[in-house]
């Protein structure tokens, strides 16, 4: 579930040195994340899933990009896991956490990120990690609890207030392809509810599709098992709905962390097949949304990864894993 406001890139920064040597990261995700890890009860009737490696001293928590879960970050847990307790956790409605109460915007995910924090009894002050649109929210987070935040890693966070500069006529394709979307998403919510996804032919066989190469066929297997209920569909709708507004918005001009670290990670993704004029708002968009975030801190930087794709977590884990040690280090 791509969109032209997650695709995000920019060049220029130049790689620190890493604080300490990182373990190699398995090939593919380990079967024990087919179950559960452990299961929070953050309000009544309601757990999210916590995964938790490494007991350190300090404690990292990692906060998936849109329609992810934990398993997205099996790679940077087991780099990390020696040096520092490090958790990842799943959404409401993902993986194998209850649903939430709707909407599933912002603030909601924020609320449930802070009664995790303190339901799991998390030491704070922690570093706190966000991919995509996982980065937005650890952002407000940390604007609620300074108090809990040692420092931010934006791992590829989606450009912000691209609406403004693409051309009309792009800004309506953009509408008709989100009312496309709403439909095939309504679609796939019926036929979960009807339980017959699991055999769905035709344009219904596309709601489920092939697991990613790096997920093992017992974690492949428990993936499309959640997705197969309507508390996926229903989340990822209005999860997809939230992020329309989040990102159709620039960087608000009164954001700020202070002094705490704020590390934004970028991948040099190219866009094929686009006009250069809409190439060209969404570099400006990218160059906007990317310094905003590094200028919000007074020691905010942009650090650039090469040979990634958006998911640095997957391709470049070893840079995720050296801008949390190299923060711990200062």
């Amino acid at each position: 579930m791509k969109s032209i406001a997650r695709i995000a890139l920019i060049a220029g920064a130049s790689m620190f040195a890493p604080a300490h040597a990182a373990p190699d990261a398995p090939p593919q995700t380990p079967d024990t994340y087919a179950t559960a890890g452990q299961r929070v009860t953050i309000a009544p009737g309601r757990a999210l899933n916590l995964r938790c490696v490494g007991d350190g001293p300090r404690t990292v928590l990692l906060e998936a990009g849109g329609n992810a879960d934990s398993t997205t970050w099996f790679k940077v847990l087991a780099m990390l896991a020696p040096q520092t307790r490090t958790c990842a956790y799943d959404r409401a409605g993902y993986g194998f956490s209850d649903e939430g109460p709707m909407p599933r915007d912002l603030d909601a995910d924020v609320a449930d990120l802070a009664a995790l924090i303190t339901a799991a009894g998390l030491k704070t002050p922690l570093v706190l990690v966000g991919h995509s649109l996982g980065s937005n929210i650890v952002r407000r987070y940390a604007q609620h609890h300074p108090e809990n935040v040692r420092a931010l890693v934006l791992v590829d966070p989606p450009e912000q207030g691209v609406d403004a500069l693409l051309p009309a006529a792009w800004k309506q394709q953009g509408e008709a392809g989100r009312s496309q979307r709403d439909a095939f998403l309504d679609a796939c919510l019926k036929a979960a509810e009807a339980g017959t996804l699991d055999k769905a032919e035709g344009p219904l066989a596309s709601c489920l599709r092939a697991a990613p190469p790096w997920q093992s066929a017992s974690v492949a297997a428990a993936s499309r098992a959640y997705k197969l209920k309507p508390a996926y569909w229903r989340t990822l709708r209005s999860e997809l709905d939230a992020n329309t507004a989040i990102f159709a918005a620039p960087v608000p001009a009164d954001e700020s962390h202070g002094a705490t670290p704020v590390v934004v990670l970028t991948a040099p993704n190219d866009v094929p097949g686009v006009p250069d004029e809409v190439r060209k708002a969404l570099q400006t968009a990218r160059e906007q949304t990317q310094a905003r975030l590094a200028a919000t801190s007074t020691n905010g930087r942009v650090v650039a990864v090469p040979n990634a794709s958006h998911d640095i977590q997957i391709d470049a884990p070893q840079a995720v894993a050296d801008a949390v040690n190299e923060l711990w280090s200062r």
